[in-house]
């Protein structure tokens, strides 16, 4: 869209600028919001003259709004914003408001802001209660519980989490993401992690000012969610240099954690007490099962195999 000045420049150039002109500034005068807002107020026509150009970046930017078909294709000057004659001492001008759309967009982005994922497939992030199928019995207390948490939690409310375990494809990561997006809906902010890859992802930032950062986030979001815990290959560093920290800080501050795992409690006790090296350590295993068991419910997910029937 050319400038509101470059337009009126270009009539003023123009050899039958004085009718051009007129005959805009009569289309101005008669738009219905234009002499709503005059009616309000005593204007001269020399006041008129002076803020012609305010009166007709008004109309047109209107006119804009009036044809408006979707938020990326506004092409009002500042996009998103719905122009408002507002009246300054003996001044006529143009204030913009955020409109309707722009408004909805911004809350959009505000409740994605609060979930901080990592290596959690996109398409999850758009999980909602509403598309969760109950056909399942298996499944239908595990998102009842869910729900109730999701819908219930606020920051500062000592209440547990859920350990979510079951076989593959059963739909846990989804039921974290549905919680996820309802918590942002209330504006409670969240961190869902698939676990395997953030155990990478931890080791080839040690040492950096992004592995600390991560681990102090993981510690204090108001509620964390680590998916898939227990696919990760095990090793001490890992269970004991951080998931151990993490959980025993929540555990202290009573801050809700989520989990999702192919593995119930006792077969994550024998994976955790393991590690690749070959090490067994039952005792600290038993620790970090202390701490989930602290932190969250444990509740199997039952049914078929939702990957494979899709």
């Amino acid at each position: 869209m050319k400038p509101i000045r470059e337009t009126i420049h270009h009539l003023m150039n123009r050899h039958d600028f004085k009718e051009r002109y007129e005959a805009m500034k009569r289309d101005i005068l008669n738009d219905p919001h234009v002499q709503s807002f005059l009616r309000g107020h005593d204007v001269t026509d020399a006041m008129l003259n002076r803020h012609l150009g305010k009166l007709y970046e008004f109309v047109q930017q209107s006119k804009h709004c009036e044809r408006c078909s979707s938020l990326e294709q506004c092409p009002n000057l500042l996009k998103g914003y719905t122009p408002h004659l507002i009246w300054q001492g003996k001044n006529i001008d143009v204030q913009y408001e955020r409109c309707a759309r722009k408004v909805q967009e911004d809350e959009r982005k505000k409740q994605q802001s609060l979930i901080r994922s990592l290596f959690i497939p996109r398409d999850m992030l758009q999980a909602s209660f509403d598309k969760l199928e109950t056909d399942d019995l298996g499944r239908i207390e595990a998102i009842e519980l869910a729900n109730t948490f999701a819908s219930t939690y606020e920051v500062g409310k000592r209440i547990k989490g859920l350990y979510l375990y079951g076989s593959f494809g059963v739909g846990k990561t989804y039921l974290l993401a549905a919680m996820a997006n309802e918590l942002a809906q209330r504006h409670i902010a969240s961190f869902l992690v698939y676990v395997p890859e953030f155990v990478r992802s931890l080791k080839s930032a040690l040492q950096t000012d992004a592995f600390q950062d991560t681990i102090e986030y993981a510690k204090q979001v108001p509620v964390l969610m680590l998916d898939d815990l227990g696919a990760e290959l095990m090793s001490s560093w890992w269970r004991d240099e951080v998931l151990g920290p993490i959980l025993q800080y929540r555990m202290l501050e009573h801050l809700p954690t989520c989990f999702t795992s192919n593995f119930d409690l006792k077969r994550l006790t024998h994976h955790l007490a393991h590690s690749q090296r070959g090490e067994e350590e039952q005792v600290k295993a038993a620790r970090i099962i202390e701490r989930i068991v602290y932190l969250a419910t444990p509740i199997e997910m039952k049914g078929k195999n939702r990957r494979i029937d899709m």
